[in-house]
């Protein structure tokens, strides 16, 4: 792992026990002594502490930055107000998504957050499209989840963004704290850009208060699949659309067909010619009946006897919080009304499941 970059609490994962593996480019704590499954009923239950400082994140300045980038995303952000974030999408020329992203204005500034694996690429592409960005290698990334989140930012900081999608920036003895309430969990919660000098300090003195714990990557997959959020490369990418991905709720009125600035981004018409039309096939959630865990890349049948697959799982895994075996896919749209009846095929068995709405686990978010 001797070519894997490393995040400025890396030694704090290793002096905590993290089991330490290669990801997008960087080593990461998968898990911790709990495990998995304690890990994430503690985010569930109090406060889980991730190390996302693998994510790319990149300032965007001056007065026509929100119309600059606006041209690349099926999103209103000439109309994202100053303490507030939106979630966006990069698309191609065929509506597909490039990557999905964080968009946070800050009134001088947009902070913008991409996934590890694609800073590179995403760098790359606002380039391309004329942005003159500055992507910040001097900054960590720590999100802090659970119902007990609040409690413990608020101890450390003395201050803490009212609710879901605010942002807010924070003077504090950690340095300069760029602030939102957000995260990858379905629970309330917050992510939090501080210096890299100070980010060691910073998550100790969080890690002090008695409800929060270190969590690894592991739980943070279990707990994103839970409440129904996609992973880009897994989930959705290059070939899936947002109407595909049931992401329609981040394509702004103001940039469907009637709205104000309708188009105008990659993969406008396929995209508008869905939300229309409606797509061949939908993204699911999927029930499998029994104990076993389905993982990505099974193949989705019809029925029992069927000879072509009709979808694919693209996550899957047990369930700490419901007890079972969950999943999402890809699924004919007419299969995927809740309910439907399917069947993977499982070590040259099929196996039946059912379609089902996602999230699994309600949200919690501050609204």
């Amino acid at each position: 792992m001797t070519d894997l970059k490393r995040t400025p609490l890396y030694a704090l994962n290793e002096e905590l026990g993290g089991k330490m593996v290669p990801f997008a480019g960087w080593e990461m704590p998968v898990q911790f002594a709990p495990g998995v499954m304690k890990e994430h009923l503690h985010t569930r239950a109090a406060c889980g502490l991730f190390d996302v400082s693998h994510m790319g994140q990149v300032v965007l300045r001056g007065a026509g930055a929100a119309e600059a980038l606006e041209a690349l995303v099926p999103v209103d952000l000439i109309g994202l107000k100053p303490g507030r974030q939106r979630y966006a999408l990069f698309t191609n020329d065929a509506g597909g998504i490039l990557d999905d992203l964080m968009v946070a204005n800050y009134g001088d500034r947009l902070l913008i957050v991409v996934n590890a694996a694609n800073a590179e690429a995403d760098i790359a592409h606002m380039r391309r499209a004329g942005l003159e960005i500055e992507p910040l290698e001097d900054r960590a990334l720590i999100a802090l989840q659970g119902p007990a989140a609040e409690a413990v930012l608020e101890a450390v900081t003395g201050a803490v963004p009212g609710k879901f999608m605010d942002v807010a920036e924070v003077e504090s003895s950690h340095g300069d704290l760029w602030i939102s309430r957000s995260g990858y969990t379905g629970e309330d919660g917050f992510e939090v850009s501080v210096p890299a000098r100070h980010a060691e300090e910073f998550a100790r003195k969080l890690l002090a208060h008695e409800a929060c714990e270190p969590i690894g990557l592991g739980a943070r997959d279990s707990l994103r699949l839970e409440a129904g959020l996609p992973l880009h490369g897994h989930d959705i990418d290059e070939t899936t659309t947002p109407v595909e991905a049931a992401l329609t709720f981040a394509l702004s009125q103001a940039r469907r067909a009637g709205g104000v600035r309708a188009g105008g981004y990659p993969g406008a018409s396929v995209i508008e010619e869905q939300l229309a039309g409606g797509p061949a096939r939908l993204r699911t959630g999927l029930l499998p009946e029994g104990r076993a865990p389905m993982r990505e890349g099974v193949p989705l049948f019809a029925s029992e006897d069927a000879a072509e697959p009709v979808g694919t799982i693209t996550s899957g895994a047990y369930s700490p919080s419901l007890e079972r075996p969950i999943a999402m896919g890809y699924v004919p749209t007419e299969a995927a009304d809740p309910g439907t009846g399917l069947y993977a095929e499982l070590r040259g068995k099929r196996l039946p499941l059912v379609t089902a709405p996602m999230p699994f686990q309600p949200s919690t978010y501050k609204r």
